[in-house]
């Protein structure tokens, strides 16, 4: 398993090192790098959900060369911070969301939007908002960081889509699930940007 991972390290440093003394030069940051990763991964999302699959393949590739540049200009520029480390991170789990979402679009390839209810796209909101309101938590505690603010703990998770169910409202309280969630989860991201900062 080390000779494989040394290996794709290796097959990284190709690309990456050649590129990262230029990215530097245009006084680009670690966190630059990662925001335009973010939104070429958003775009690629929004082409392959519809359905243009070849075009959006292409697109998340260019994503993934911005996904190892960030850190290899970190490093090169001794930049690498616990910020930085929680920024890239998250922003992963939200690119893979994205892409798993536009997944759902293509299911019905030929009449999108029509085929991809509202509520499906809801529940896969609800999931990934909630994923992402304890995985900051856990990557946070694991840089040695307190991160239990946030409106929108797991407790009022439940209790939220306890009563969806028991109302028969269960979308109603996927929505708010959403909205609060996310809420949440940029109230954890910038606490902890805060901290990493002290």
């Amino acid at each position: 398993m080390s000779n494989f991972q040394d290996l794709r390290r290796q097959a990284g440093r190709l690309i990456t090192d050649p590129l990262v003394p230029l990215i530097s030069r245009l006084r680009l940051t670690p966190d630059i790098m990662t925001t335009i990763g973010l939104v070429v991964n958003l775009v690629a999302a929004v082409v392959i959900g519809f359905g243009h699959l070849l075009w959006g393949g292409l697109i998340f590739l260019l994503a993934g060369l911005f996904d190892l540049l960030d850190g290899a200009l970190a490093r090169y520029m001794q930049k690498t911070t616990r910020f930085g480390a929680l920024f890239d991170s998250t922003v992963d789990r939200v690119t893979e969301g994205a892409l798993f979402l536009s997944f759902i679009f293509i299911t019905g390839v030929g009449a999108w939007p029509y085929n991809v209810t509202f509520q499906l796209v809801l529940i896969f909101l609800a999931l990934i908002g909630s994923f992402l309101t304890s995985y900051i938590r856990a990557r946070a505690e694991g840089l040695n960081i307190d991160c239990t603010v946030g409106l929108f703990t797991r407790v009022e998770r439940v209790i939220i889509l306890a009563l969806g169910l028991l109302l028969s409202q269960v979308f109603i309280a996927l929505a708010i699930v959403v909205v609060l969630s996310f809420v949440t989860v940029g109230q954890r991201f910038v606490h902890v940007w805060r901290q990493a900062r002290k």
